[in-house]
């Protein structure tokens, strides 16, 4: 963990990531994986390692996770690794460095004994931070040759609960043109950017429906130049959350049907969903519920738990493939100055994950 969390890996730093990369790789052919490394040009490269064997038609699981961070360069002067108070601080640990070191231990702890029963397929992206654009396809391409997929992002809240549902997400870009002129000596002849922006935000946070679990934000707005100056342009971002797949054309023809109050305005709208819900689906569920039955046989409970939040583990449980999420690390503070690991969950937490990438007798 101090090593992959003091090899920063801020997502748009493509040497950054692939010098985190690297260390994984020697890491993982050191206890046996075969790795082959998914060259990218603009961001770091992803890292799929096979590790086992299995019999014919045994199918291999996926431990899924990244190696980006949302912390820049240098922030290891204010924010440095260390273990104290019962707890592994620094950027990046909980999300996700910390569940990445959980995996190969697993593994090789497996390997060693001579116990892993199937093939394991770790597939780690670089961009998994901002939308996993150039990594999907392969995310996907991988999972469908899987029979489950474990996501090793952190678990939810400090009771460490296992992640069964996440919503989709997704951003709308919103772009109005007006038409620009003096504030004071040609009023009658401006139309406002700003001003017909400013009449549909509220139409827009409207969309909301929290009984359906649609939750829409209009995050940022911009416009004008000066004060004395009708706004020709303005623009928003809009931040959408989903709970079922069925809702996206619900949400997409609410924003498409937009249209100017002030007919010398013009609309421009673009973006939609980005990452698909995770639904809590019968093969999802069949996950948890074998995990928490090897949690209680290992002394502690474990709790199910859906988020706002979404993951690459999003991708691969629309394809169908029964997916169970946040199997890192349990702690606090992901993309704050408080990030940490909470110490004692380390070891259980990681012998958890090892049970269930093994194939159940009979």
């Amino acid at each position: 963990m101090r090593d992959l969390v003091e090899l920063e890996s801020p997502s748009h730093d493509k040497g950054a990531v692939d010098r985190c990369v690297d260390r994984v790789q020697r890491e993982c052919e050191r206890i046996g994986g075969r790795a082959r490394r998914h060259k990218r040009k603009e961001f770091g490269d992803l890292l799929e390692v096979r590790f086992g064997r299995g019999g014919r038609g045994v199918k291999p699981v996926m431990l899924l996770g990244h190696l980006d961070t949302v912390w820049e360069l240098g922030t290891l002067k204010t924010m440095p690794f260390k273990v104290a108070d019962g707890r592994v601080w620094g950027p990046g640990t909980l999300d996700m460095k910390a569940g990445v070191a959980m995996a190969l231990i697993a593994v090789e702890y497996l390997l060693e004994r001579k116990a892993l029963n199937r093939p394991v397929i770790l597939l780690l992206v670089s961009d998994e931070e901002i939308g996993s654009t150039v990594s999907r396809a392969v995310t996907e391409k991988l999972a469908r040759e899987c029979e489950a997929v474990y996501v090793l992002e952190p678990a939810q809240g400090l009771a460490g609960a296992y992640k069964t549902a996440r919503k989709g997400v997704g951003e709308y870009r919103i772009h109005v043109k007006g038409v620009a002129a003096h504030s004071g000596v040609d009023f009658e002849r401006g139309h406002s950017a700003i001003a017909e922006l400013a009449r549909q935000v509220c139409v827009i946070q409207g969309f909301t429906e929290l009984s359906r679990g649609i939750t829409v934000n209009v995050g940022t707005i911009e416009g004008g130049t000066r004060s004395n100056v009708i706004a020709a342009e303005a623009r928003a971002t809009v931040d959408v959350r989903i709970a079922k797949a069925a809702d996206e054309a619900r949400v997409e023809r609410k924003f498409r049907r937009l249209h100017a109050a002030d007919l010398s305005c013009v609309w421009t709208v673009e973006g939609g969903l980005n990452r698909p819900p995770m639904e809590r689906t019968r093969g999802t569920v069949e996950l948890y519920r074998r995990a928490a039955t090897l949690a209680k046989a290992m002394g502690f409970d474990l709790k199910e738990a859906s988020t706002g939040g979404g993951s690459d583990g999003n991708f691969t449980s629309a394809l169908g493939v029964p997916t169970l999420d946040g199997m890192g690390a349990v702690g606090e503070g992901a993309h704050a100055v408080h990030e940490s690991v909470m110490l004692k969950d380390l070891a259980p937490r990681t012998a958890l994950l090892a049970a269930m990438m093994l194939k159940p007798e009979g």
